[in-house]
């Protein structure tokens, strides 16, 4: 009886696939397949398993291809009503990143009245506030009105009146209501965007007093450098991010405004670092060697760590910085005159990196039409319908 048993068991599997190759008849091979399928499906099943596993198991069979057809049809609602915006917007902003490749920000060393010092090139402090320019100006407002659904959906129906087989009525019945708001929104975004270039220009056109070996400059905003001097009277905006050095006040420190900033309209009350503060004159800003360690821009306004050191005197002077000690760009001088120096110009400023891109104004032509527009110029007779009647309706539902 020992003998039979073999030394090496024959696997499960494999005897079945013999049984089911030496059955005679198809029906015993059909049976056969029936309690293999059973069979093989117990082996599978978890050691423990109530009544209800059962039957959640047996319904999961009948539900499974409900599911998929309902996940299909939730996709392509999906992708009818904002899906494909999306994925245009997606794919657009994944063009631009590459094309404009962000700067990895760092921290700096900035040396007092030496911008050629600088390490790296930084971005000029212009102010640009911007959207277009005159090549884009045409194509980023077609592309901001048809990107919404509704708009890009009148746009294909009034095309396809070109075609015989889907034309109702009149072509300029659906191209006069379209045209007439792309105009309107053309214009609008026209005058929005020259408002913008004159803002822009004004602000950068404000003239600062530059701090030289030579004496006092005068400077645009726009050609501020990082690593200048730069003096700000009472009631002045702040051009750029800078270090708060002196002060004209005995006190040594001053009030500014940051309502522009962060809308507080409580003063805030601003310290000069005191070594620069105790110096005798002016001009002896030049004669020490002395830099400012920044670090890296950041959007938080709340906050700044940096140091000041003066490498000439004996032993080196090491002044630690923090938000009592910076000038924020856009903000105003409230009390007395600063003297600070510049360490994050143009993009890299707090201000900038707060301020959100302006918003498009859209027009969205399906509600401007309106619904009873619509249904109107679809059902009345071509020969009854004109252009006085398109821009009638048009003109009642604005």
């Amino acid at each position: 009886m020992a003998d039979q048993i073999p030394l090496h068991p024959v696997p499960r599997s494999a005897q079945r696939r013999a049984a089911y190759y030496s059955s005679a008849s198809a029906a015993q091979r059909h049976n056969r397949y029936q309690v293999e399928d059973e069979s093989s499906h117990l082996d599978e099943m978890p050691l423990m398993m109530s009544e209800e596993g059962f039957e959640n198991d047996e319904s999961d069979y009948h539900t499974l291809p409900r599911a998929r057809i309902s996940q299909r049809k939730r996709g392509l609602e999906w992708f009818i009503c904002g899906g494909w915006k999306f994925l245009c917007t997606s794919c657009s902003d994944w063009l631009i990143n590459i094309c404009r490749r962000k700067k990895e920000l760092k921290a700096r060393t900035v040396w007092l009245g030496c911008p050629e010092k600088c390490e790296e090139k930084y971005p000029k402090n212009a102010i640009k506030n911007q959207k277009y320019n005159i090549f884009t100006f045409i194509p980023g407002v077609l592309y901001e009105q048809f990107k919404f659904f509704l708009n890009l959906y009148f746009l294909v129906v009034s095309c396809s009146q070109f075609v015989p087989a889907l034309k109702i009525g009149y072509l300029y019945t659906y191209w006069a209501p379209l045209g007439f708001v792309l105009t309107v929104t053309v214009v609008r975004e026209a005058v929005d965007e020259y408002r913008r270039y004159k803002r822009d220009k004004e602000m950068n056109s404000q003239l600062y007093s530059k701090l030289t070996v030579r004496g006092k400059v005068q400077v645009k905003s726009s050609d501020i450098q990082v690593g200048d001097l730069i003096i700000v009277e009472k009631n002045q905006r702040i051009p750029s991010d800078m270090v708060f050095l002196r002060t004209s006040e005995k006190t040594g420190s001053c009030f500014i405004r940051t309502d522009q900033l962060d809308g507080e309209t409580d003063w805030k009350l601003k310290v000069a670092v005191s070594c620069t503060q105790r110096l005798p004159a002016l001009g002896d800003l030049f004669s020490i060697n002395a830099y400012v360690y920044a670090q890296k821009p950041q959007l938080d306004i709340h906050s700044f760590e940096g140091t000041f050191t003066r490498e000439d005197s004996d032993p080196a002077v090491h002044e630690s910085l923090s938000i009592e000690n910076t000038l924020w760009a856009s903000t105003v001088v409230a009390s007395g005159t600063v003297i600070g120096v510049v360490i994050y110009t143009g993009k890299e400023t707090r201000s900038v990196m707060n301020t959100s891109n302006p918003k498009n104004k859209i027009f969205l032509i399906l509600p401007f039409c309106g619904i009873n527009t619509l249904w109107c110029l679809h059902l009345l007779p071509p020969g009854e319908m004109s252009l006085h009647v398109a821009v009638t309706l048009v003109l009642r539902e604005l």
